[in-house]
């Protein structure tokens, strides 16, 4: 698990967040809404320590981030990045360097290791692009690749940046049925959205930032009630019941 205490982050010369207190418990999907600018990344991106933390503490499973080496901490929290560069590489290669955390070196895979990096394909529903190299892959289907990598590695936390971004509809729903179903194994799973109603319908817990501040944190019936969501992002939320719970719109 991964706690955040009174953080501040951002970049020389531009403070982004302010005062973020903030945990990420295991079992439960949280998603990171807010306006564009409002820190979402920056946020994920800090907690990995991949930007350098202005302020605050930020520990993961109890042991403070900078006393932990870039071998440890990959081996306790996967990430997936908004993009990434595109190698020429097969999709299964690509999703094998998720292992590399636990390789010595020279890095020789293992028969567990191909068995764990076919069964993150197969939850990502990209085990048909195995064979296939990157650069030739659609931008739905590369990220279908990431997300495989990312599960690959196999840690009890998973941080994800726009996951659904070039997704299909059906697809966005997959990952977020994906993201619920590594949630109840166990796992700490966090998506930065920019779908609300996608992430009022698979969340456990949102997060709502806006200018640079943790404005909310709670379930989507807590959230919905406070009226935060339509103040934050200027909309009238509305929903309606269905058999398979809550559906939102907004107005």
């Amino acid at each position: 698990m991964i706690e955040l205490t009174n953080l501040r982050a951002g970049y020389p010369g531009r403070t982004v967040l302010e005062d973020i207190t903030l945990s990420f418990p295991p079992g439960q999907v949280l998603a990171l809404v807010g306006p564009n600018g409002s820190g979402k990344s920056t946020l994920l991106r800090t907690a990995l320590g991949l930007i350098p933390k202005l302020g605050g503490e930020i520990r993961v499973d109890g042991d403070k981030l900078e006393d932990l080496s870039p071998r440890q901490l990959a081996q306790r929290a996967a990430y997936l990045a908004q993009s990434r560069p595109v190698p020429n590489i097969t999709a299964g290669r690509m999703v094998l360097h998720g292992r590399f955390p636990y390789l010595s070196y020279p890095r020789r895979y293992r028969p567990e290791d191909h068995a764990i990096a076919q069964k993150a394909l197969e939850q990502a529903d990209a085990l048909d692009l195995a064979r296939r190299p990157m650069p030739q892959l659609s931008g739905g289907q590369r990220q279908k690749v990431y997300l495989a990598m990312a599960l690959a590695q196999d840690t009890g936390t998973v941080l994800l940046d726009e996951p659904t971004t070039y997704l299909d509809v059906g697809h966005q729903q997959e990952v977020m049925v994906t993201a619920r179903l590594l949630a109840s194994e166990g796992k700490a799973v966090v998506a930065v959205l920019h779908d609300l109603c996608l992430a009022m319908r698979f969340a456990h817990r949102l997060a709502v930032l806006d200018g640079g501040r943790l404005q909310g944190v709670g379930t989507p019936e807590e959230l919905y009630q406070s009226g935060i969501l339509d103040q934050v992002f200027s909309i009238t939320l509305r929903r309606v019941e269905t058999e398979d719970g809550w559906r939102y719109y907004y107005q």
